[in-house]
């Protein structure tokens, strides 16, 4: 009898140990910050010149009065040197696929909010914000663990 309540205590604190390892290795990396480079820096302190920006549903590539979401992602990288597509579904196909834990700032961010597909893109700015041009803001500043955004994920890229 003894026996096995030294082995219950065992196991008991083995599965204690392995979950809170397990707990600390997968909190771990969500949390996991990717150094950002001189030019992504430089890219998000060049988007927020931009905050308060108009949205426009359809703005013609390469204005400034207004945007819409993939226009401005379009803008900003071409003004460092990166071609993208006009469209946010079309973006998602570009450069690096990264994962959600792994974003660095100037990566591409991709959501769903419409319900059928990529509809919106935004550019990480470090810390789960991001820029982008919003449909009721302009250009604004968003968490994208908020309630409204968290949901919507999709996917990430990784172009500059």
């Amino acid at each position: 009898m003894k026996k096995n309540n030294i082995l219950s205590k065992t196991v008991k604190s083995a599965v204690c140990v392995t979950i809170a390892l397990s707990v600390f290795a997968f909190g771990a990396a969500e949390n996991k910050t990717y150094a950002a480079t001189p030019k992504s820096k430089n890219l998000i302190a060049s988007s927020k010149n931009y905050i308060g920006t108009p949205y426009q549903y359809g703005a013609k590539t390469g204005d400034t009065d207004s945007f819409d979401c993939s226009s401005f992602t379009q803008f900003m990288f071409q003004s460092f040197g990166v071609w993208l597509p006009r469209t946010s579904a079309a973006q998602a196909s570009m450069g690096k696929k990264v994962d959600r834990g792994s974003l660095s700032m100037g990566d591409l961010v991709f959501f769903n909010t419409n319900g059928r597909s990529i509809s919106h893109v935004a550019i990480y700015a470090g810390n789960n914000q991001i820029i982008h041009s919003s449909s009721s803001k302009g250009v604004t500043i968003s968490d994208m663990n908020s309630s409204y955004w968290k949901g919507k994920y999709v996917t990430a890229r990784r172009v500059l």
